[in-house]
């Protein structure tokens, strides 16, 4: 994921939702699927044992380690041991040595694989089994595409899929995103919630807050802007897309994905994007660890989520939450392409999460389409 570069073609989604081939219309920035026989995955998840590999290493930074006992430790031949090392340094990993006189890490790497973030996630939904619940990616066409497929075959809820970089990562609609390698966080989120299909908007809505509170925990100097629906802004340049999708029936959700997007360590962006996107880094001029927020954004994930579906509460303080984490929702000048387009001031959110926009024909609700901000009062 990360900051998309438009595409013209406007997507309206109204979908066959069940079995027997009833169709309803849903919230149209969540489209549902069909239950079909999903096809295997493009590109392989990353082979577990380079996690292990790689916690060994860490677990020995001061000491140089032989190609024998990490053979022993992690029960391969050394041959493979030096395959894996130099899978290791493809993926950036920073390895000293070579089989003749053992291994040492020269620096902690920034790389999201299940060893790196299960020892965070304890607790959560997302940690019940990381070692198995952690889906990582060298190389993916989309994370929130793999993520539905797995969900359609049947993997718990919890389950993460995380890339280090995407070649073809989607945004709402017909959008692309740019999604660089190793320097942003591309991570979707497999839910079953027990709610109807019309409910589903609010997840992007928590969703948005999970990204907030993380990025607050690892640089409480930044002030993160929520945009209506999916994303996040830092000095009105957006730096986090979330994508929310699922396969439903008319009545219940089968399974849901939240898909986010954040960019990190981005130093720029292509030319098209780089005076509407930006990233943690540029914003203070500073690194961050990928491992730290992601873990920080995946344990906020969980705290909203286990609130949604546990406290009859919790959608009411997620739509005062969002709004007060907004600039936009109220008192914002905006035009909507949607219906021929529109344009008013914004009075908030409705009880389903949805936009309201006072125009001259008076109060509208926004369901679909892309919001501009065109001004304040």
């Amino acid at each position: 994921m990360g900051r998309y570069s438009h595409n013209q073609t406007r997507r309206r989604f109204k979908r066959i939702a069940n079995d027997e081939q009833r169709s309803s219309r849903y919230n149209p920035f969540i489209p549902a699927s069909t239950k079909t026989r999903s096809l295997p995955s493009v590109h392989p998840a990353t082979d577990v044992r380079l996690g292990r590999i790689l916690r060994l290493l860490m677990s020995h930074a001061t000491v140089v380690v032989s190609g024998t006992k990490i053979a022993e430790e992690i029960g391969i031949s050394r041959s493979e041991v030096w395959r894996m090392i130099q899978q290791l340094r493809e993926l950036g990993v920073d390895v000293a040595g070579h089989p003749a006189t053992g291994y040492q890490l020269r620096a902690v790497p920034d790389l999201l694989l299940p060893e790196m973030l299960a020892p965070s996630l304890k607790g959560t939904i997302f940690g019940k089994n990381a070692a198995k619940q952690i889906h990582h990616y060298y190389k993916i066409g989309s994370t929130n595409s793999e993520a539905m497929r797995a969900a359609s075959d049947g993997v718990p809820e919890g389950s993460v899929f995380l890339a280090e970089e995407q070649l073809s990562g989607r945004g709402r609609g017909a959008h692309t995103w740019h999604s660089a390698r190793s320097t942003g966080i591309y991570c979707s989120v497999i839910l079953r919630p027990a709610m109807p299909p019309s409910d589903a908007l609010i997840f992007s809505l928590a969703a948005g807050l999970a990204v907030r509170a993380a990025v607050s925990e690892i640089a409480p100097q930044l002030k993160v802007d929520l945009k209506w629906p999916n994303d996040a802004l830092l000095n009105n340049k957006k730096f986090c897309g979330i994508l929310t999708e699922m396969n439903a029936e008319a009545t219940r959700v089968r399974h849901l994905v939240v898909g986010i997007g954040i960019n990190v360590n981005q130093a720029k962006f292509p030319a098209e994007l780089r005076d509407i996107a930006t990233s943690l880094r540029i914003e203070t001029g500073t690194e961050w660890s990928r491992v730290e927020l992601c873990a920080a954004l995946l344990k906020s994930l969980d705290r909203e989520y286990r609130s949604l579906i546990g406290d009859q509460g919790a959608r009411t303080s997620i739509l005062r939450r969002f709004e007060e984490s907004s600039s936009s929702v109220r008192g914002q000048k905006v035009s909507v392409e949607e219906n021929g387009g529109l344009a008013g001031i914004t009075e908030g959110l409705d009880e389903r999460g949805f936009l309201r926009v006072r125009t001259e024909n008076g109060l509208q609700t926004v369901v679909s389409g892309t919001v501009r901000l065109t001004g304040n009062l």
